[in-house]
């Protein structure tokens, strides 16, 4: 299960993993995103920057957030057996270069609602090895999308864009990834606001499709010293808030709708072409997922600057685009209960590769001993794992 910066809910996807070697077979089985409601969306809204939240703020939403979890994975796994469920939660706070990380969601109220061990806190175990706790699916990214004959990149456009560079038939420790900046959070947050909450984002990319680009606030925000960091860096909304359009309102609020919304894409696009640039990484095949895989205009810009690259979604790889992430989790989880390290310090920065996550269990050693079994079985035969 996984929850992005973008606030709109709990992506939870039912998944079937099959070991192969040390790579693996994934495949979904069913996808259901459930928006939080209003009351808590506000909630978390409020107590996220530019705000400040109190300690009992904080212990209620993190049991609140535990309690969606678990309705959702209930309703996802409905009659179907699941071995565990992995569990990103609700970033609440980041700031990667001080190795602080905060996710909440309450993994035992998902081990109560499921009767399975519940596999979550994956950041923490990397800012503990001095890394930045993101980007984190690096690992999965170069297990399931990495090539013996072309480099390729792997984009994620949640509510922050983050990217996997990954060499030709390079091993995943070789993997390099980083957040480039933002990737829907800005264009939500200026269609809701301009749109008084009437729409939440720019479904499809239509606005910024009929709309001009201005120059003028594009390069005003292009400056901002983010972009021009070199990795290992991460991001979010501490950053990339709406206190980041507040600080450049003298030259968006003139703009129409559709030209803000325009502008707001190309921001995205030319910082994640900037970010190739700068890391002199040139891939054959740019593979997108997240929400932004359904942003046209997105696509669109991005196609455009970086020519000539072949852009397209994550679904042509099997890994559909608004469920890729959680999948990722899923395969994070069963490295934890595997008891593999999938940190990847070229990501992170971290000293080592950490194993991560946290596990609450339920009849662990069962769990663990059909793992150990179908590990080692490696062959089409294999019995079927569930996440």
């Amino acid at each position: 299960m996984m929850s992005g910066t973008s606030l709109d809910g709990i992506d939870a996807a039912l998944v079937r993993i099959v070991p192969r070697q040390q790579s693996y077979t994934v495949g979904l089985l069913r996808l259901q995103s459930r928006p939080y409601d209003g009351v808590l969306r506000e909630e978390l809204a409020a107590n996220l920057p530019p705000h400040s939240g109190s300690v009992a703020a904080v212990a209620r939403l993190h049991r609140a957030l535990g309690d969606a979890y678990a309705r959702a994975a209930s309703e996802t796994i409905g009659a179907d057996r699941v071995d565990f469920v992995a569990s990103h939660g609700q970033t609440l706070w980041h700031d990667g270069g001080r190795h602080v990380t905060l996710q909440l969601g309450d993994a035992f109220a998902i081990r109560e609602a499921t009767g399975v061990s519940v596999c979550y806190d994956f950041r923490s175990a990397d800012c503990a090895a001095g890394g930045q706790g993101a980007p984190l699916v690096a690992y999965v990214d170069a297990l399931l999308l990495g090539d013996a004959s072309e480099d390729r990149a792997a984009l994620n456009l949640g509510g922050i864009a983050n990217v996997t560079l990954l060499s030709r038939g390079a091993p995943p420790s070789d993997a390099t990834a980083f957040d480039t900046g933002p990737g829907n959070m800005l264009l939500d947050a200026f269609v809701a606001a301009r749109t008084h909450g009437a729409a939440g984002c720019d479904e499809g990319g239509r606005l910024a499709l009929a709309g001009r680009v201005d120059e003028r606030a594009l390069r005003a925000m292009l400056a901002d010293e983010y972009f021009s960091l070199p990795p290992p860096k991460s991001t979010g909304r501490e950053r990339f808030g709406a206190q980041f359009l507040a600080t450049h309102d003298d030259a968006l609020r003139p703009l129409r709708l559709e030209d803000g919304a325009a502008t707001l894409a190309e921001l995205t696009a030319a910082s994640v072409a900037q970010a190739f640039t700068r890391s002199a990484f040139a891939p054959a095949r740019v593979i997108v997922s997240g929400g932004g895989a359904r942003n046209a205009a997105l696509l669109e810009r991005l196609a455009a600057h970086l020519r000539p690259a072949i852009v397209e979604s994550s679904d042509a790889r099997g890994l559909p685009a608004q469920a890729k992430e959680a999948m990722a989790f899923a395969v994070l989880g069963y490295e934890t209960l595997r008891g593999r390290a999938s940190g990847v310090p070229r990501a992170t920065g971290a000293a080592r590769a950490a194993m991560l996550g946290a596990i609450a269990p339920a009849n662990l050693p069962a769990l663990l001993q059909k793992l150990r079994l179908e590990v080692d079985a490696k062959d089409e035969g294999a019995d079927d794992w569930h996440a």
